[in-house]
């Protein structure tokens, strides 16, 4: 028995996004595509009204709620990224096609998700004892769009 499941809601393309989101991370897969057994305010019978998906090896689920809600910032899925290359490479995935940038290493996506991408040293850099460094290196990110994991490190360890 799955005991927490996140679910996120879409207008009617909840297939798309979670087709979307397991063909560009690793460890992730289509679970099961669930049809609406009656007719409903946001599907009709037979329609999808649930994909189950598996993504970076946790599970979620995308509901066809029709318009009533919109996803926003209030909910994001970070994705923790160990350098500059695979950085960069979910950041452009994530932005293309109707996605867009913002700020700190937020973006959201051509289905309204929103995205932390960051580098897993910031956490570091933000818990680090030295807190003069760890300051230098929160104003230097909160100037940024895309994090640039060179600028943090400079800003955190001036030479």
């Amino acid at each position: 028995m799955k005991k927490l499941v996140p679910t996120l809601w879409f207008n009617s393309n909840a297939l798309e996004a979670a087709t979307f989101y397991v063909d560009s991370f690793p460890d992730s897969r289509i679970d099961n595509i669930l049809r609406s057994p009656a007719d409903n305010p946001s599907t009709g019978k037979g329609e999808i009204v649930v994909v189950e998906f598996t993504l970076l090896g946790r599970e979620f689920a995308g509901i066809n709620g029709g318009p009533s809600f919109q996803l926003d910032e209030s909910f994001s899925i970070e994705v923790s990224c160990e350098d500059q290359d695979e950085l960069d490479h979910y950041w452009n995935l994530l932005i293309s096609h109707g996605g867009r940038a913002s700020r700190c290493g937020w973006c959201r996506d051509r289905f309204g998700l929103w995205w932390q991408v960051t580098p897993a040293r910031l956490r570091d850099m933000m818990m680090s004892p030295d807190r003069a460094a760890a300051e230098r290196a929160t104003t230097a990110m909160l100037d940024m769009d895309k994090i640039d994991i060179d600028a943090l490190e400079q800003a955190f360890n001036p030479a």
